[in-house]
């Protein structure tokens, strides 16, 4: 859709839309049906490293020397990943206030929460009975805060808030002996740095460590609506991923979404973009991650997007099919950026007069064209015109619905919109709509006839 699309090219490759493979467990189905309703979430990284303002975890292995590890121009590389690893023994977030996110999430329209337990890294936001390597254990400052298990007490703030839970976790795990193993001596991949099929008890040892700490994620924490599976190198074969998806949901969580990145399969029940909108509309669940600024982890220099441009970003996703996980990092002291808080409130205060044609809606034919965009849920259709900064609505605007239409409102005001159809085409006359108010894009509902 010419005008919309803020991204180009996606990080790395995503599910195609034939290969998708529909979940057939009932309770499953449910809840996958009502999240694709929530459609917008706010995705957060927040761990120990974000105190040094470079690429989250991937500065630790030499296959991202060109573009990760490029900001490093203090130190030696070698000496830096020990750096990176003493990130821990200095964390503290002494302005961590998970109530105040979830606030701000609340006011910005989001429905749901994509926050990071494990990062590739391995550094744990719970408090795991797996590792030492977590934020609770005594040598991270952060241990002595009321807040010091950042998962329970954000998934209990955002919950009380009435907002869904989408749990991040990486399947490689760098800090764990079981994957780089210390006695094969330093990888330089991001892969295992031994064969694991040349030592079976080893990687046996790693998949028994992933699927205790999934289990503590998915019976201490609370309803888990989706479980976000990161690092598609490790496959969900190699780690019986089914194994464990099956015992949780045929224990404490039943509904359970499973998003096994890139994997294919019944293990991926929403198939997700990365940074980028897909060209066309997808039937199939999906969800576009995508960050507030350049960046998902947190940059001192970050620069990020304005208004206008999340909220066009969102309505194409959402005309589309999709859902929008929007990722806002964290600062180190554990506030939230304030030139991003700036733009959450901008985008909650335009959904608060244009949310009806955003939740629960489903795609509407013909999706998009020109600047215009369409969804539809229970007897009405709803059509954006996307505006430029600053600009009104043109005196004519002409929508192709091919449904018989009854009625036309413009949702921001309640008025109502005199139409003729021409052509195939409805013709609306904006002449007498009240500008004053409308921003980054006028939503026009549209009553279809029985």
């Amino acid at each position: 859709m010419a005008g919309i699309n803020m991204t180009v090219d996606g990080v790395h490759d995503y599910t195609e839309e034939s290969r998708y493979v529909p979940p057939t467990e009932p309770e499953v189905q449910r809840h996958l049906q009502w999240f694709r309703g929530l459609k917008l979430g706010l995705m957060m990284h927040f761990m120990p490293s974000c105190q040094i303002g470079i690429a989250e975890s991937w500065p630790l292995s030499d296959d991202a020397a060109s573009w990760a590890q490029a900001p490093v121009d203090w130190t030696d590389i070698e000496t830096f990943k020990k750096q990176y690893d003493r990130c821990i023994e200095t964390f503290f977030p002494m302005r961590f206030r998970p109530d105040r996110w979830a606030e701000i999430a609340e006011q910005a329209g989001f429905r749901y929460l994509l926050l990071t337990t494990k990062h590739h890294d391995g550094v744990c936001m719970w408090d795991t009975k797996t590792t030492d390597r977590k934020i609770t254990h005594p040598s991270c400052p952060h241990s002595q805060s009321p807040y010091a298990d950042v998962i329970r007490c954000t998934y209990d703030e955002f919950r009380k808030r009435g907002m869904a839970i989408s749990t991040y976790f990486s399947k490689p795990d760098w800090g764990s002996p079981y994957f780089w193993a210390p006695e094969f001596g330093p990888s330089k991949v991001r892969h295992p740095n031994y064969d694991r099929r040349e030592y079976p008890e080893l990687w046996e040892k790693f998949v028994q460590y992933t699927h205790a700490q999934l289990r503590e994620l998915t019976s201490d924490y609370g309803k888990i609506d989706v479980l976000w599976l990161d690092g598609g190198w490790v496959s969900g074969e190699s780690i019986r991923l089914e194994e464990i998806v099956d015992e949780i949901r045929s224990t404490t969580q039943p509904h359970l979404i499973v998003c096994n990145r890139t994997g294919g399969g019944r293990m991926e029940n929403i198939v997700t973009p990365e940074t980028v909108i897909p060209p066309k509309v997808m039937q199939i669940p999906w969800e576009s991650c995508i960050p507030l600024g350049r960046y998902f982890s947190f940059r001192y220099e970050d620069e990020y997007k304005t208004p206008n441009e999340v909220v066009h970003m969102l309505i194409e996703i959402v005309a589309k099919g999709g859902n929008l996980a929007l990722n806002v990092a964290p600062q180190p002291n554990g506030e939230l950026p304030a030139r991003a808080v700036k733009t959450l409130r901008a985008m909650g205060e335009w959904l608060t007069l244009h949310g009806e044609g955003i939740y629960e809606t489903t795609v509407c034919e013909p999706y998009c064209h020109d600047n215009i965009a369409y969804t539809k849920k229970e007897g009405r259709a709803y059509a954006f015109f996307l505006l430029d900064d600053g600009a009104v609505l043109p005196d004519t605007v002409e929508l192709k619905l091919p449904d018989e239409v009854r009625e036309i409102t413009l949702l921001r005001t309640g008025q109502k919109v005199k139409f003729t159809r021409t052509d195939g085409a409805l013709r609306l006359d904006c002449r007498d709509l009240l500008h004053i108010g409308g921003a980054y894009a006028e939503c026009f509902r549209l009553e279809l006839q029985k």
